[in-house]
């Protein structure tokens, strides 16, 4: 089995909201998710997708879009990204999702998943200067900071619970919509919290159209790793075995 990684699917398969006016990589691209997922990901692999799955504005909007994820191999564990506006409890979730037969997709979200020799967990973050959020009226960043800050030690403590008790305890990989790191701008409250469970690797979406940067860049010794649809080309990219 192998684990792969691909954030900002940005999916609409009914095209109402197509990402192709952010230029030419973005053409046919759920065409290019769906052949390059089938190319490399097997029925018995795991794939994680770090937000923004889906421009459906409620989960019934995004049927259609959960549907094609169903229908692709491997299992799909999702977080939220900042455009999943259709998110709810994941209780409300689940029973959407099993009342729509769809399987093969689970949350990742104030918890954590053993796979094989690593133990995957994650939640949104954010970016705390505001000149780097585009949000309408007042936000309280702070705030928001602190809540992500809370669910991702939520995710690492349950990451905890299943480290094996009688071998070697297993790398914890985490996974994020916004990156902790980018271009001078760090979140330090997210990085201090990774620091305290030794997190080494930490992989990130969100950013769109930095085609030129460094796949993974080392910060204070955690490998931080741009993980975003339109910069792998739209083909999941393996995580582990490397």
């Amino acid at each position: 089995m192998s684990l792969f990684v691909i954030a900002d699917l940005h999916l609409s398969s009914d095209g109402s909201k197509s990402m192709e006016v952010f230029g030419s990589r973005w053409k046919d691209y759920q065409a290019k998710i769906e052949k390059t997922w089938r190319a490399v990901v097997d029925p018995e692999d795991t794939v994680i997708i770090p937000g923004d799955i889906s421009w459906g504005m409620r989960i019934e909007d995004a049927l259609e879009d959960f549907r094609f994820l169903e229908s692709l191999p491997g299992k799909k564990l999702i977080g939220k990204g900042n455009h999943d506006f259709w998110w709810s409890t994941v209780s409300k979730m689940n029973a959407f999702f099993e009342k729509h037969e769809l399987h093969s997709i689970g949350f990742l979200y104030n918890n954590a998943y053993r796979f094989e020799d690593c133990i995957i967990c994650g939640t949104r973050g954010w970016f705390v200067e505001e000149n780097q959020q585009n949000t309408v009226g007042t936000t309280d960043y702070l705030r928001i900071v602190n809540r992500e800050v809370i669910r991702l030690r939520l995710s690492l403590e349950e990451a905890k619970k299943l480290q094996p008790q009688d071998a070697d305890a297993l790398p914890i990989m985490v996974f994020l919509h916004f990156p902790p790191v980018w271009n001078g701008f760090v979140c330090r409250e997210i990085v201090d919290l990774l620091h305290e469970y030794e997190i080494k690797s930490c992989y990130f979406g969100h950013i769109h159209g930095a085609y030129y940067a460094q796949r993974t860049q080392e910060f204070e010794g955690i490998d931080m790793t741009l993980c975003a649809a339109d910069y792998l080309n739209f083909a999941p990219m393996p995580v582990y075995p490397d």
